[in-house]
């Protein structure tokens, strides 16, 4: 009669569930460590990358974990230098259309991540922040998200060598609606984040409910401003996003054309513009078919009526995201918004000069 091997009958018992005794000790690379309680925290060693000018960067960051949705992150970039002295912050907010994108693109820029790392190597501590898509959640999920952005650097400001006291938010297209939406409904109740409590022993972030929101300086380009005249603004312009209900600002918003009305106004930064908005440098291209200029031109109108300081650029013959009618007029519109952007950021919040002259 023929026997089986020894391990045939161990791999019929593991087969069936049950398990084989073990006659050595197990090694212990397969004995991790355990905690007395679930453990959600993303242990995936820290991501940290080292730019010019001893500027380091930390990818995705997780501000804010939201039961039933996917964590959500950040990416930073430090400012160079070994004191805790601490530094201006400037958060940027991605377009994309509310339905797509991601933290490290912004219009035709070839290496985004090199251009928000050259600004934090100016004096800066730098956010790129995702948020909430329209396929995720509707308004006002995305607001909520960048506000919980904001509380929680705020309230990391000493980890990090953040000066909580001098922020400016920055966004393009659909990043600069948001950006704007955040200026100027600093302490508005209706957009606060949602407070959520972390499950039991879990140590995850949750929203800042004693940090701020509020900022001190705003940028859009080619940002929406006022969504109750924008399909009307669109039409007159030729726009190619239409206002139907499967336009990218229905589906942000979660709704149609016809029942809108009131969810336009809370989600439009012309609805809460008053006199204690911060600073706004506002860039579009005059040929924009996306975002009509009349959403810059109207916004900057309404906040020099409040009194609020508001510089409006207009760069002649470039369409969405400073796109030109040649290579050569596209990277010159950008890098003329890049260097409006850097010179109102040190404006506003900042005494931080190029490297090369500190």
């Amino acid at each position: 009669m023929r026997t089986r091997p020894l391990f045939c009958y161990a791999v019929l018992l593991v087969g069936f569930g049950l398990h084989a005794p073990l006659s050595v000790q197990a090694d212990e690379r397969l004995s991790p460590a355990t905690q007395a309680h679930p453990v959600l925290e993303d242990r995936y060693p820290a991501r940290r990358t080292h730019f010019p000018a001893g500027v380091v960067g930390l990818a995705d960051v997780t501000y804010a974990v939201i039961p039933g949705f996917r964590p959500l992150r950040l990416d930073l970039y430090l400012a160079p230098g070994a004191t805790n002295k601490p530094h201006p912050l400037v958060i940027f907010v991605h377009g994309g259309g509310w339905q797509s994108g991601h933290t490290r693109h912004s219009g035709a820029f070839a290496d985004w991540p090199g251009v928000l790392a050259s600004l934090a190597a100016r004096g800066y501590v730098v956010a790129s922040v995702e948020y909430r898509l329209s396929g995720e959640a509707h308004f006002p999920a995305a607001i909520q998200d960048v506000k919980s952005a904001i509380r929680y650097l705020r309230a990391h400001s000493s980890e990090y060598r953040i000066d909580p006291a001098r922020a400016v938010i920055w966004g393009g297209s659909a990043g600069g609606q948001l950006a704007a939406l955040a200026a100027t409904s600093c302490g508005v109740v209706d957009l606060e984040p949602a407070q959520t409590a972390p499950p039991p022993g879990a140590r995850i972030p949750t929203a800042q409910p004693s940090a701020s929101d509020c900022v001190q300086g705003l940028i859009a380009w080619y940002g929406v401003f006022d969504f109750t005249t924008l399909a009307r603004q669109s039409a007159a312009v030729g726009g190619r996003e239409g206002d139907g209900a499967n336009s990218p600002p229905n589906r942000y918003l979660g709704c149609t054309s016809s029942d809108c009305e009131t969810v336009e106004k809370a989600a439009s930064a012309a609805s809460y513009v008053d006199s204690k908005d911060p600073p706004t440098l506002l860039i579009h291209g005059s040929d924009d078919h996306t975002v009509p200029t009349q959403q810059s031109r109207d916004f900057l109108a309404l906040l020099r009526s409040k009194g609020v300081p508001a510089e409006l650029v207009v760069i002649p013959g470039v369409d969405h995201s400073f796109i030109g009618k040649t290579p050569q007029a596209t990277r010159a519109a950008s890098l003329e918004a890049l260097q409006r952007s850097f010179e109102f950021i040190d404006k506003a919040i900042g005494d931080a000069r190029p490297p090369s002259q500190q």
